[in-house]
């Protein structure tokens, strides 16, 4: 058969966007991770919230942690629209996660600076891959 008629055998691209699909549900399953952390009190607050609400022994106050609880539920819709390909809620996550890239940006930590904003410009652009699937 010719090439354009040839079922592709390669993973990412068996329903138009499966490589998207897999990086929408890892990279946020690590924001996860970390957002799960803070909650517990892991003293990581330098690295969250532009790195102005880290008490001196790095953990959040309760007020951010409840954000953080909050991102949780966010994150958790964020993955079932991924994995149910709602197209106007993929629309909306990539807007969302392109203006986090733009305030994560301005954050003091390098991992916020550089690590969370190329995390969340990353999850934008799959977002919009997969709303244009």
């Amino acid at each position: 058969l010719p090439s354009r008629h040839r079922k592709s055998s390669r993973w990412w691209r068996r329903d138009g966007g499966g490589l998207a699909s897999v990086l929408a549900l890892v990279l946020p399953g690590l924001v996860f991770a970390f957002q799960g952390a803070l909650v517990l009190g892991v003293p990581w607050g330098a690295m969250a919230y532009g790195g102005r609400a880290a008490r001196p022994d790095g953990t959040l106050p309760v007020r951010y942690r409840v954000t953080s609880t909050l991102t949780l539920a966010f994150l958790g819709v964020a993955a079932w629209a991924v994995h149910a390909k709602v197209e106007p809620a993929l629309w909306a996550f990539a807007a969302i996660f392109a203006l986090n890239t733009m305030a994560n940006l301005s954050g003091r930590h390098p991992v916020e600076r550089w690590g969370m904003s190329a995390l969340t410009l990353g999850l934008a652009a799959c977002c919009a891959t997969l709303a244009l699937t």
